[in-house]
């Protein structure tokens, strides 16, 4: 994007979305189908999650309903307001949001004290619910080297660590390209987030592999995975080009992408964050967990 938005003012740039929703026929027809298929047989490979921010016409309440009969272990990207109604469906968040403003983080000392404000903030909660990876980003570069942002997070990041370790959670940074999306945000290659990460040097901070944002910045997407994999708490996906649907018409092919990603042993949990351009949006999560569970 081209201004420091976050996800969900992000997606008021959508058009057309309630007349989409509305010529796909009713959500409560689609979420009665969602049941009727309620628990349905993944393979269990895959620990499933979808990003709440991809369908702002669907309340958490119906995602929570539609998602648990996909397979679905987890909804993210959501306050933690919206806890009790994940557990009242069973359901975790395998990401919470943190201080949801990419541009604004740990590479400015300036930031620092609000930053671990945030986490003294949220970290008690987010243990209390039993869940695990609050997210938090690099910020952007705005003429700062590589080098000094490193220096930078990691001076906040190991600010942040006591309050993870007590609670038992986790910061996850995320990767994103600075390419089509996030122009200048800095945490944009791989290598740079390994480097923050060994800089770090605690396993209470690791990184958020987002597939469509490496796969625009470097590519080489499942020799990295299986490189780095040590560093990486949790995967996003999104087809590319658009961040849409990660079907057939788009250029990655998920499921070797996903068998890379459970040939590295990994436990944790892999959401869908793709913007569905069908009509039927939660036809298209359905899909993407179903290519996705290898």
């Amino acid at each position: 994007m081209k201004t420091p938005l976050s996800r969900r003012s992000a997606l008021g740039r959508l058009t057309g979305s309630a007349a989409i929703l509305a010529a796909a026929g009713s959500l409560s027809q689609r979420l009665t189908a969602a049941e009727d298929s309620a628990g349905a047989k993944l393979k269990g490979r895959i620990n499933h999650s979808v990003c709440k921010w991809c369908y702002p016409k669907v309340s958490v309440e119906d995602l929570c309903m539609a998602g648990k009969g996909m397979g679905l272990q987890s909804i993210e990207l959501l306050n933690v307001e919206d806890f009790s109604t994940l557990k009242k469906h069973g359901l975790t968040c395998a990401m919470v949001t943190g201080a949801d403003q990419i541009a604004y983080g740990f590479n400015r000392l300036e930031h620092h004290d609000t930053l671990v404000q945030n986490f003294e903030r949220i970290a008690p909660k987010v243990a209390e619910a039993g869940f695990k990876n609050i997210i938090c980003f690099s910020g952007n570069r705005k003429g700062m080297s590589a080098e000094q942002g490193l220096e930078n997070c990691a001076i906040g990041l190991k600010r942040v660590l006591p309050i993870c370790e007590k609670h038992n959670v986790l910061a996850v940074m995320e990767l994103l390209n600075s390419k089509v999306d996030h122009k200048d945000y800095m945490c944009d290659h791989t290598p740079w987030g390994v480097e923050l990460c060994k800089r770090v040097g605690s396993e209470r901070f690791k990184l958020l592999y987002d597939i469509y944002h490496m796969q625009i910045m470097e590519g080489d997407v499942i020799r990295t995975i299986k490189e780095s994999h040590q560093y990486i708490a949790h995967y996003h996906t999104g087809g590319v080009p658009g961040r849409n649907e990660i079907d057939d018409t788009q250029e990655l092919y998920y499921p070797a992408v996903m068998q890379a990603i459970v040939g590295t042993g990994f436990k944790g949990h892999v959401a869908q964050e793709f913007i569905p351009k069908r009509a039927d949006v939660l036809a298209s999560l359905r899909q993407g967990v179903q290519i996705c569970d290898v």
